[in-house]
């Protein structure tokens, strides 16, 4: 017998995922110039955090998840990709 609890897992009955937008947590964010971008997906394979997404023409970060590091503006072979710095509001 398996004994169940509300801590067990969180997909148990009524549990909730937590969600953590970390994006709060940079200083610069990606700002993408989609006439420029190739769509080559290089962004999108280097990105740790695996926040970038396929907007159809472009690729762009989800500022929700996005921690400003900067890897995909390093790797972007169009320079697409300009970091800038965060405004704070």
């Amino acid at each position: 017998m398996k004994k169940m609890s509300s801590y067990e897992a969180p997909w148990g009955k009524g549990a909730q995922l937590f969600i953590i937008r970390t994006g709060e947590w940079r200083y610069q964010r990606p700002v993408v110039s989609g006439d420029k971008c190739c769509q080559c997906g290089s962004c999108y394979l280097f990105c740790p955090v695996g926040c970038i997404e396929d907007k159809g023409k472009y690729y762009a970060a989800n500022g929700d998840y996005c921690k400003g590091c900067g890897i995909c503006a390093s790797v972007c072979s169009a320079n697409a990709i300009k970091m800038v710095r965060e405004d704070g509001s």
